[in-house]
């Protein structure tokens, strides 16, 4: 079975976490019921990696910032390398004439609305299906050079054409088969939510909870998981959401609260940890950086859509040109001054000069537009 391309960067990620992926692997071999199917495997759906027919209201976050801050002029190259719904592509393509849309995704949904996308525009989107991780051999297929990009816009995360799908399996407000895959169509024999939740011991999904959901109240969780696993497989989200919800008091389900103080689920770290875990994400925005520092020509500006603060650290750290080969230290949110002073001395020698020092968040009127743009962060840089 392959997990991953770039297993050795998950070992390096977090050695208790790679441990859990090799136990993960072994046992899912050994096993007599096959994880291709994904959840549906469990549960006895048969439409898990169905599309549903619905087609969900895309809004895109911060396009007034990203067009301000890439500068795109006619007739420049773009790199999408988020597609997802479309809508960041086609407020470039309505708004600066003649350029070029690299549109990238490894979501084949996604993929397919930016085939749609260039039968409108012809000549000016090439849809790109890959991961980060694969973009170098995707480019040469192209052969398009290294250097020979003009801006480049990453929007890390999970789209709302996912979530909006309940049988994609990533939403805790729509019931559906646990799975959280983005690239499902892809790869069928990757492991999927339900695979890590019914499968990894105790200490293995505390790990996860706390290096990829920052989760504090981990241990709890996961023993919660373990024991509703031996009464029943858990398969669904909401059922998951459920256990999660037990292992607390009820005043507390909905205790903690968002961006903009709303009551947010107990559980929500806890899928957003499945989520990073099961499609890699923190290694794959790293190959994705690289990736846009090396197509970039001298000059050209980037910009990347952050949506937690483990992406966000990762992003500030790699524009700053610190050492990123143990991404062990992004679960952690506090450093000593004498760190971020070695980081300060390292900013000379960086790849990139920041286009503005502090973090953009977007406005309040656009938050109350979108709710689901609440948190994110925009960083760009232009690269040196």
């Amino acid at each position: 079975m392959t997990i991953f391309h770039n297993s050795a960067m998950i070992r390096k990620t977090k050695v208790s976490v790679w441990r859990a992926w090799r136990t993960l692997t072994v046992r899912l071999q050994c096993s007599s019921v096959s994880s291709s199917a994904g959840p549906a495997s469990l549960d006895g759906s048969g439409n898990a990696s169905s599309v549903s027919s619905e087609k969900p209201l895309h809004t895109p976050v911060m396009v007034k910032e990203v067009l301000h801050y890439l500068n795109i002029q006619p007739a420049q190259v773009v790199l999408d390398m988020t597609f997802g719904g479309g809508g960041h592509t086609k407020e470039i393509l309505n708004t600066v004439p003649e350029v070029t849309v690299l549109a990238l995704d490894r979501d084949p949904s996604a993929i397919s609305l930016a085939q749609q996308l260039a039968k409108q525009h012809p000549g000016r989107v090439k849809p790109l299906l890959c991961r980060f991780s694969e973009l170098e051999a995707s480019l040469c297929r192209l052969e398009v050079k290294p250097g020979s990009i003009d801006a480049v816009l990453l929007d890390a995360g999970c789209s709302s054409m996912q979530m909006d799908q309940a049988e994609r399996g990533f939403s805790l407000s729509k019931d559906g088969p646990l799975d959280m895959r983005m690239d499902a169509e892809r790869y069928p024999d990757m492991p999927c939510a339900a695979d890590v939740v019914n499968t990894l011991d105790q200490q293995a999904l505390a790990s996860i909870l706390t290096a990829y959901g920052e989760e504090r109240h981990a241990r709890k969780i996961a023993s919660a998981i373990v024991e509703a696993r031996r009464v029943s497989p858990i398969t669904r989200t909401q059922q998951l959401a459920s256990v999660v919800a037990g292992a607390f008091p009820p005043a507390v389900i909905y205790a903690r609260k968002d961006r903009l103080h709303r009551a947010a689920h107990v559980a929500t770290k806890t899928f957003q940890a499945l989520r990073v875990f099961v499609n890699d994400e923190l290694n794959e925005l790293l190959a994705g950086l690289r990736a846009a520092q090396a197509v970039l020509k001298p000059g050209g500006r980037l910009c990347v859509i952050t949506f937690h603060s483990l992406e966000d650290r990762l992003v500030k750290r790699f524009l700053q040109g610190e050492d990123l080969s143990n991404l062990d230290h992004f679960s952690q949110r506090k450093h000593s001054r004498s760190k971020e002073k070695l980081l300060d001395s390292r900013n000379s020698s960086s790849s990139w000069i920041p286009l503005r020092k502090k973090v953009i968040i977007p406005e309040k009127d656009a938050v109350r537009d979108n709710p689901r743009g609440r948190s994110a962060k925009l960083r760009a840089a232009l690269r040196n």
